[in-house]
């Protein structure tokens, strides 16, 4: 059946789309200076992330609907050239309606358009990550254990499986294993012409759990929490115990533990969250004093959760003011720099930490060396956007999606959609984003991936790179997810399908045909 235009008023949803173009050009001046600031590999992408953000501040769900009636190319997919691709809609639109266009095809060649973003992503990801080796670009990352310091052949075995990146996260070992690290992937990559390059996290301001009194008849002791229970968190040092009971079996005080940054006391409020161990206990702030404050547990399973020592809390709806890095982080980053491709900004929060890394790194004479922003808190997803921008005075920028602090900190429950919206702003503003946390765990750890894990897998290769947490069986992880990221590398670009011939469809009609 032939397509009825007519079924829709051409005339306004002309006057809807010239109405957000002026509104999109027009929020871009507001950011001149902005923009020149960033470096200037960065600038057309860096206007893109501003069109970007001004298109999605309306409802588009009625004008996508009535273009994808019309069969043209709609709003979606258009990240990475958002204002190039508005304009080919309103011309496509008004020549449908009869309009007389001037050299129509001259007017669809803009500057950044689908495949120049393509291209822009590309380069970017190339300078921050290394040059690509796979159809769609996708990286692998792995984390390294301990042991790699000092296993020049499973590193070895690692890169010829497809490592891309070698990540070593500086909340572990020290100095010395992780030169031994960083020269077993530089050795490994030269003997097997393969390019690998070496990723360093700082620690950052992660807060842990204190320790906990030791238990007779448990060599982990732990505190054991329910629904409903009072725990005591307190300012200064001391040693975490149960909830003392009565004798009439009624607990009488509260259990107690210390944290690893007692600063956060400054800034807690009555009533806000509080997450424990990867949100496994789950609580909110009931009462504040001057040397503790007190949570009512309101979630930790049916049987209980067991509460232990450097476990990490996280306050998700606290405005923390933490400085932007440690005094560890500072001892660190001399090494990080000598040793170091990219180094991973952990806990970033707001663009005036990106500002003080970077005027960091220029001290230590590496202003060249890769930034990546790892969003694992509410607060940095809500200013990912200026992160970015702020982040693009840097030469080689890309972002980390740490599914696991970030799922805590806005719910399990919304990071699918908040990892999907990271995504999307990345590729708006032409940078990598890696794909990080239990991707392949169960496979990394025992030796047998789930379903899920694979299913997860596969969605990853829609990011530019992939991280692996460590684990006895890493070599088969690597090797098993290589395959997958090519595989589905032939059956989409990001979210775009590239629409290869499909094997069950040829099957079908071979059928049919005898």
């Amino acid at each position: 059946m032939p397509l009825q235009p007519s079924a829709i008023d051409l005339r306004a949803l002309i006057g809807d789309i010239s109405q957000i173009i002026a509104d999109v050009e027009g929020r871009e001046e507001a950011y001149r200076d902005l923009l020149s600031r960033v470096q200037p590999h960065y600038y057309q992408s860096a206007r893109n992330l501003l069109h970007y953000l001004a298109l999605r501040t309306y409802d588009l769900r009625s004008i996508q609907s009535q273009l994808s009636t019309l069969a043209i190319s709609s709003i979606g997919h258009s990240e990475g050239y958002a204002l190039t691709n508005l304009h080919n809609i309103l011309l496509m639109l008004r020549l449908l309606n009869g309009e007389t266009i001037p050299d129509p095809l001259d007017q669809m060649c803009q500057p950044l358009n689908y495949r120049r973003s393509r291209e822009q992503l590309t380069e970017n990801t190339a300078r921050l990550l290394g040059e690509c080796t796979r159809e769609n670009c996708t990286k692998l990352m792995v984390t390294f254990s301990t042991d790699l310091a000092d296993d020049y052949d499973l590193v070895r075995e690692l890169v010829h499986a497809g490592m891309d990146v070698a990540r070593i996260n500086t909340a572990h070992d020290g100095p010395e294993e992780w030169r031994r690290m960083a020269a077993h992937v530089r050795r490994a990559a030269m003997e097997l012409g393969r390019p690998c390059i070496v990723y360093m996290d700082l620690a950052g301001p992660k807060l842990r759990t204190g320790p906990v009194r030791p238990m007779k008849d448990d060599d982990r002791p732990y505190i054991r929490l329910f629904k409903g229970d009072h725990i005591e968190l307190v300012r200064k040092k001391v040693m975490g115990r149960p909830a003392n009971v009565s004798s009439n079996g009624k607990k009488a005080t509260p259990a107690r533990i210390s944290t690893t940054l007692p600063k956060i006391f400054d800034d807690v409020q009555v009533g806000e969250a509080v997450c424990f161990d990867d949100g496994k206990i789950r609580g909110k702030i009931v009462e504040i004093g001057t040397k503790s404050f007190t949570v009512e547990v309101t979630s930790a399973g049916i049987t209980g959760a067991k509460l232990r020592a450097d476990k990490g809390i996280n306050f998700p709806d606290t405005q923390i003011h933490l400085p932007p890095l440690t005094k560890v982080d500072l001892d660190h980053l001399p090494v990080i720099a000598s040793l170091a491709d990219v180094v991973g900004y952990s806990f970033v929060r707001k663009p005036s930490d990106v500002e003080h890394i970077l005027d960091k790194l220029r001290e230590l004479g590496r202003p060249d060396i890769g930034l990546t922003l790892k969003i694992e808190t509410k607060e940095a997803f809500e200013n990912l956007p200026m992160l970015i921008l702020t982040a693009m005075q840097c030469p080689r920028v890309g972002v980390m999606i740490a599914r696991g602090d970030l799922a805590v900190e806005i719910g399990y429950e919304r990071i699918a959609e908040v990892q999907e919206e990271i995504l999307w702003i990345c590729e708006a503003a032409h940078i990598p984003d890696i794909w990080a946390t239990q991707v392949l765990d169960k496979l990394a750890r025992k030796g047998i991936a789930t379903r899920a894990e694979i299913t997860d897998a596969a969605m990853s290769s829609r990011a530019e790179c992939v991280m692996l947490n460590k684990g006895p069986y890493i070599g088969e992880a690597v090797a098993t997810l290589d395959d997958i990221v090519r595989r589905m590398a032939h059956h989409q670009f990001k979210r775009k399908s590239r629409l290869r011939p499909l094997g069950v469809a040829k099957h079908f009609w071979e059928k049919v045909s005898v």
